[in-house]
């Protein structure tokens, strides 16, 4: 990713189609459903495994495998999206951003923390703002102040909107928790494949595109 690209896109502002990105993410999620609800399946398990028999480490898994962990459904819809082979192996490739994500990770929420404790408001600005953070990271190859930054800069320009994204994203999953809890296998994939296919769509122009159009890794 080219910042100087990415800051002229900042400068311009963004907007975007809720509806639209849902229904690609959607489509998206249809064409590798078993895989995606598969690697859910398994996320799910390691948390349970935490909760149930290690309570005292739980911050081991939220601080050094959630990161790479979700942001594996980042990785298969970027191959997704360039028409890619995809294995069932491509969700663990966050891994080969460890270091990066877990401290882009725990920085911006060491900040989402204060502010909330702070005033509330500053720490809802901020979750918001980051929400790219990670995805600056896989896919621009930035550091975790660069990445926040940018991040928070890019949802700056049109943050009510973004912040109706999410919520639009939770109503989501609460949606599908109220459909026995299994709905969550659906609705969560969904939500990072939204996410993703939304980062795609606002900074396409600041990258590399294969033949297909999607972002090169």
């Amino acid at each position: 990713m080219d910042q100087r690209k990415i800051q002229r896109i900042i400068d311009s502002g963004v907007d975007f189609n809720i509806e639209d990105i849902l229904t690609k993410a959607w489509e998206m999620f249809k064409s590798r459903a078993l895989f995606h609800i598969g690697f859910m399946v398994l996320i799910g398990a390691v948390q349970a495994f935490f909760t149930l028999y290690l309570k005292d480490f739980t911050f081991i898994y939220s601080i050094f495998l959630a990161p790479p962990l979700v942001c594996g459904y980042y990785l298969v819809a970027n191959r997704q999206s360039q028409r890619e082979y995809i294995d069932f192996q491509n969700y663990f490739d966050g891994f080969k951003y460890w270091w990066n994500l877990i401290s882009t990770n725990l920085i911006s929420s060491i900040f989402i923390i204060l502010g909330l404790i702070l005033l509330i408001l500053p720490g809802i600005y901020l979750a918001v703002g980051y929400m790219f953070s990670l995805l600056f990271v896989i896919f621009g190859g930035f550091d975790f102040w660069t990445s926040m930054e940018l991040s928070r800069k890019l949802v700056h320009t049109n943050w009510w909107k973004f912040f109706l994204f999410i919520l639009v994203l939770i109503l989501l999953n609460v949606i599908g928790f109220i459909c026995l809890i299994v709905g969550l296998f659906v609705t969560i994939p969904m939500t990072y494949l939204a996410m993703y296919i939304l980062f795609e769509e606002l900074t396409i122009d600041s990258v590399e595109t294969s033949e297909d159009g999607g972002i090169q890794v």
